[in-house]
């Protein structure tokens, strides 16, 4: 079940993060085929000096609307999956949001069933 953490520069609207959001659950739900509902996310503003990358890394332009999408999961563990999965966000936030695709970085993470507890430290 995944959950979804997206860091970036502080000064966008309520509205711009909640699609973001939007986004990234829509391609949870959709690529990488977590059942619907399953909707964790956290949104982190951070002050310039919080968020530290290098503009240049590997070639990539990025400015300071450059944002970090981290998933941890136990969905999509496949290749297919996770390059279909990281299209499809990068695309959506360009189209959507007009987020140039230098400025998206995405990370996966992924863990056992046995990792996660869903309330009432009860393991799932």
């Amino acid at each position: 079940m995944p959950f979804a953490r997206i860091d970036l520069n502080k000064g966008k609207s309520a509205e711009f993060r909640a699609a973001v959001a939007d986004i990234v659950y829509t391609g949870i739900v959709d690529v990488l085929k977590a059942p619907d509902g399953d909707r964790f996310i956290v949104i982190n503003e951070q002050s310039p000096e919080n968020l530290i990358y290098d503009r240049n890394f590997l070639g990539y332009d990025r400015s300071p609307d450059f944002m970090l999408i981290q998933v941890t999961s136990t969905v999509g563990n496949n290749k297919e999956s996770k390059l279909a999965f990281f299209r499809y966000i990068a695309d959506e936030l360009k189209s959507k949001l007009s987020v140039r695709p230098d400025d998206i970085m995405i990370n996966m993470v992924f863990v056992d069933r046995s990792d996660w507890s869903f309330g009432d430290g009860q393991p799932w």
